[in-house]
């Protein structure tokens, strides 16, 4: 599949790029310059020197993809998004923004967002998009070491039952990942909450946590 992440040069842009090219799908990163994004696909076909990758400015990358992830952070939402606009109509849409901030003394803290999540103000904003939410519990780190299994569940949220099947199979490409169908994209304000929970408990630990749901 031909994919493409927007903001894509961040840690988890380039750690799920690196992983979906890994897996033989053709990856382009985007960036508000063309310049960035170019470095973005450099470092990705380094790490996975059989990649077929490119970079370019956001609205660049996402003409021709079947599925494009949103890989930047939460106060970038809005404005991205409406500089893409109509590029997005029929396309899948995943979201991987988990609106949270830094603390002093508390780490990081979940954001009460008017929309309910991030996933849903997209989905508002892009009304002819197919917005999937998933892939905000996964380490970046992880993912960027493409040698290594990740053992780790990806919870997918959404109304749209194929985009859901087709991030699900995506990530079930992922050595070690399992993709979860969590329900409409309502249930996505609980995933994207967890984000902050998982760092702190990094923090703490010092280590690599995720999520796994038993009894499935």
């Amino acid at each position: 599949m031909k994919l493409a992440f927007v903001g894509g040069t961040g840690p988890e842009g380039l750690g799920l790029a690196m992983r979906m090219a890994h897996a033989g799908h053709q990856v382009a990163i985007g960036s508000r310059s063309t310049e960035r994004g170019e470095e973005g696909a450099a470092k990705v076909r380094e790490v996975v020197p059989s990649a077929v990758a490119r970079g370019g400015a956001n609205a660049d990358v996402v003409g021709d993809a079947e599925v494009v992830f949103l890989t930047f952070p939460y106060s970038g939402q809005h404005d991205t998004l409406a500089a893409l606009g109509a590029l997005l109509d029929g396309k899948i849409v995943c979201n991987v923004v988990a609106p949270l901030e830094f603390e002093k003394g508390i780490g990081a803290v979940a954001l009460n967002v008017p929309g309910a999540s991030a996933a849903q103000e997209a989905a508002a904003q892009l009304p002819a998009a197919r917005v999937v939410s998933a892939f905000q519990n996964m380490s970046a780190e992880k993912l960027m070491e493409i040698d290594h299994d990740i053992d780790c569940d990806v919870l997918v949220c959404g109304r749209d039952a194929e985009a859901k099947q087709v991030v699900i199979g995506l990530a079930n490409q992922i050595a070690g990942v399992r993709g979860v169908d969590a329900g409409g994209l309502s249930q996505s304000r609980y995933v994207e909450m967890l984000t902050s929970l998982l760092i702190n408990l990094n923090r703490k630990y010092k280590t690599q946590t995720s999520v796994r749901i038993v009894g499935l």
